[in-house]
């Protein structure tokens, strides 16, 4: 499961997984983002934080992922990767050719470090 927390202040997304991500996940996700882009006119990033990889539990669950993925990579500037896995660092650059955005990884303790990375980011291309 995929729970979404959102930032509107800064145009941030958290998300936080506990499991397998299921299409029905990027399908909510997808919801919760779109409301504030088309409020606040943009997303900045996104803060990703799980544990160790999730997986997915089925390969529409992937294509669900992919298409949210292409729906929004061009809206965001930075991702930060929150886990204690070692994938992470193979998914940084497999999903460079997929997104325009900066990817920096965290330890899986240091989610306030990853919030203030991507929120400096948003903060610094806010309007003057």
């Amino acid at each position: 499961m995929l729970s979404v927390a959102l930032d509107k202040l800064n145009g941030v997304a958290v998300f936080e997984t506990d499991g397998p991500l299921l299409e029905r996940d990027f399908c909510s996700a997808a919801a919760e983002v779109n409301a504030i882009v088309d409020e606040v006119g943009h997303l900045n990033g996104i803060v990703i934080r799980a544990r160790t990889f999730p997986g997915w539990e089925s390969v529409v669950s992937i294509i669900s992922h992919l298409q949210f993925t292409k729906g929004h990579h061009k809206t965001l500037t930075r991702v930060g990767l929150v886990t204690a896995s070692i994938a992470a660092h193979l998914a940084e650059v497999f999903s460079t050719h997929f997104v325009n955005a900066e990817i920096k990884i965290f330890p899986y303790d240091d989610i306030a470090k990853a919030n203030q990375w991507v929120t400096a980011k948003s903060k610094d291309s806010l309007p003057h």
